[in-house]
């Protein structure tokens, strides 16, 4: 029987190392990179060119402008911003979206935190409670004014409906001069609050349990422990939200559109609802867009103040 010869291994040569990049080859793969991901962004980018910024740009040019339908535009100047700034209205308007703003920070402001301390100290049926606060912001924002437009009718609405089961005295709500307002900020409120509520549920949730062990050993109770934990460890998170609140609410439209019709007697009237009558009631779009050209500026320096905080907070 004859010996199987014993196989050796076959040495291969040994491969050489890649040569390093050089910087010119670094700067083309980087640039080739980005190139790649501004190709995936290309569509959102045109979709913000054509119906955003090529509006907002043409807004500015036609605020400068006298401009009717039908007519060839012709440059005004400043003529239409001397207009909007003597109309009667235009106080009216910028007095009800202040007013406006500041009840919805007190009222809309401090809800939606109470109940996220709320839903985070539950311990079952937690994702039911949760969506049944997330449950407004679901519904179509006209179908939710046309629901509390019924329920605060004077007659047979809800509310006075069950102000009378109660022996309590009845209210005008949207029909009275001096309840108008707060009744649009109830909801504005309670449509909006939902996504509120989940975000400071997160910022709670992601707070170290640690804490609260030792301000309880401590001796301290609820209130002390939201005060010296809670708001702290959550700051960031609570001035965000208010930045974003206030440029949300100083444009309310729907409310006013569709509840008040900015009545009664313009107690309701907002700058956003201004424009829209200026635009398509009287025709005159070169007061529309002077009038939205202020509230961008407003807006704008809101916005660049909310930049400045996230960057900070993001580089400590």
């Amino acid at each position: 029987m004859t010996k199987t010869a014993e196989r050796r291994p076959v040495a291969h040569p040994p491969v050489p190392p890649l040569p390093a990049p050089t910087p010119a080859g670094r700067r083309r793969r980087r640039l080739a990179d980005q190139a790649r991901a501004y190709g995936f962004l290309l569509g959102g980018l045109l979709c913000f060119a054509l119906f955003s910024w090529g509006p907002a740009i043409r807004a500015v040019v036609i605020s400068f402008q006298r401009y009717t339908p039908g007519s060839p535009p012709a440059w005004a100047g400043t003529a239409n911003f001397t207009r909007v700034l003597d109309d009667p209205e235009f106080a009216d308007a910028w007095r009800n979206t202040l007013t406006f703003t500041l009840l919805a920070l007190l009222i809309g402001f401090a809800v939606p935190f109470v109940l996220a301390l709320v839903l985070n100290e539950l311990r079952h049926a937690k994702p039911f409670f949760h969506v049944v606060v997330y449950l407004p912001v679901m519904i179509p924002p006209v179908v939710s004014a046309l629901l509390w437009k019924w329920f605060y009718d004077p007659g047979a609405g809800l509310a006075n409906e069950a102000l009378r089961l109660l022996h309590l005295p009845t209210s005008n709500w949207t029909n009275g001069t001096d309840t108008a307002l707060v009744s649009l900020v109830l909801v504005a409120t309670w449509a909006n609050m939902g996504g509120t509520v989940l975000v400071y549920l997160a910022a709670l949730q992601s707070i170290p349990g640690e804490l609260y062990e030792a301000a309880e050993l401590d001796g301290a109770n609820l209130l002390q422990r939201v005060r010296h934990v809670t708001i702290p460890q959550t700051r960031f998170v609570i001035l965000m939200l208010m930045l974003l609140q206030i440029i949300a609410t100083m444009q309310v439209f729907t409310e006013p559109f569709v509840i008040t019709g900015g009545g009664p007697e313009n107690s309701t009237v907002t700058v956003l609802y201004l424009i829209y009558k200026y635009a398509f009631l009287y025709n005159d779009f070169g007061g529309a867009c002077a009038l939205s050209v202020m509230l961008l500026v407003l807006l704008g320096a809101f916005s660049a103040l909310y930049l400045r905080l996230t960057r900070t907070e993001g580089d400590t």
